[in-house]
């Protein structure tokens, strides 16, 4: 098959430092290379990913501004790149919401991935292209959806890519966005308070500067707490494969948290909360240990000499593989292009506008 991954326009695939859903795009592209078929990956055109590449806007948009602009740039790249892989790919894979709409104006099959929790008003506009083929990335999230077409496929990555260390260091870990609902300020207290260093890398966007200025910079010192910035690959995989274990003290409803996956790749073990899809990706005792509270995550520090870096790594191989993930959305597009009645447009569907 001609696959159409279409990607948000801001951020480079595969990204150079933050951005789950473009390293996603990247890894499945990869892995669905590798099995032989055709990938065509839409992003900006600063995308280094080892397939086809299209774009509308050459430079990365990043970080965020809030601005409208941004949501009409990425209505225009999304718009453009459907009609443009409507004219030779079998299947198009969304990975927004906006381009939901064009579905119904050319005939190729949709895929959309929600890489988001749930949200009403969200899930009510996904009702209203029930013959979109979604997926979920965490059955927790597909659980809450109410349209018909709905499965789960939960991510993969390229493990031999993350480095492996079975000796770890004395420091414990946190990477992510620096905003209050991944629980930067939860990962402080629990290293102070269990008396084990904390090294933080993330990005901080201008909307949550405040955030950091007041509950995170003033706890760094450097020593004890240090902040090493955004982490680029080499940063995050030293930074993983050499720590004790990746804090995950969330405080919402995470939709998959990749970063859980790339920690188990490096043999490192995961302290969590147990929040949205953290019980499906975090095996608890064997390549983490699942808490209820901060309390437990700290008491929990004792016994990650019983969670041994090679089973941590051999699970996340298991269950989290590339392989696995390309396969499943193979086996998707395969049966929505065999569905697909040739020279027919989907319907619109028919909603009740409360102000009509």
């Amino acid at each position: 098959m001609r696959i159409a991954l279409i990607a948000p326009p801001f951020i480079p695939v595969p990204p150079i430092c933050y951005g789950g859903t473009e390293l996603f795009v990247a890894h499945l592209a990869e892995g669905l290379t590798q099995l032989g078929h055709e990938v065509v990956v839409y992003a900006n055109g600063e995308s280094t990913v080892a397939t086809e590449v299209r774009w509308y806007y050459r430079h990365t948009m990043w970080p965020p501004t809030g601005n409208f602009s941004e949501t009409l740039k990425e209505v225009t790249h999304t718009a453009w790149a459907i009609q443009d892989a409507s004219e030779t790919c079998d299947v198009i894979h969304l990975n927004n919401t906006v381009g939901l709409p064009y579905s119904h104006f050319v005939n190729v099959p949709f895929v959309c991935t929600i890489h988001h929790p749930h949200e009403e008003g969200l899930s009510e506009f996904y009702s209203q292209y029930p013959e979109i083929n979604y997926v979920t990335i965490a059955e927790h999230c597909r659980e809450q959806e109410p349209m018909p077409n709905v499965r789960t496929i939960h991510h993969g990555i390229n493990i031999s890519h993350y480095q492996f260390s079975s000796k770890k260091q004395l420091y414990l870990g946190f990477l992510g966005r620096i905003v209050p609902v991944k629980g930067v300020h939860l990962a402080i207290e629990v290293a102070k308070r269990a008396g084990i260093p904390l090294k933080i890398a993330g990005e901080v966007q201008p909307m949550f500067r405040d955030y950091f200025e007041q509950k995170i910079k003033p706890h760094i010192d450097g020593r004890f707490i240090e902040y090493i910035g955004e982490a680029d690959f080499k940063t995050k995989n030293d930074l993983l494969s050499n720590s004790m274990a990746l804090l995950f003290p969330i405080e919402w409803d995470e939709p998959f948290g990749l970063i859980m996956i790339e920690a188990m790749a490096c043999g490192t073990p995961v302290l969590a909360l147990s929040q949205g899809s953290v019980p499906e990706v975090v095996s608890d005792g064997i390549s983490g240990y699942i808490c209820a509270s901060l309390e437990e995550l700290i008491k929990r520090m004792p016994d990650l000499d019983k969670l041994k870096p090679a089973i941590v790594r051999q699970y996340a191989e298991e269950h989290f593989s590339v392989e696995r993930m390309a396969s499943s959305y193979a086996e998707l597009y395969s049966s929505v292009v065999d569905e697909q009645v040739p020279g027919q447009l989907s319907e619109l569907t028919e909603i009740e506008h409360p102000m009509a």
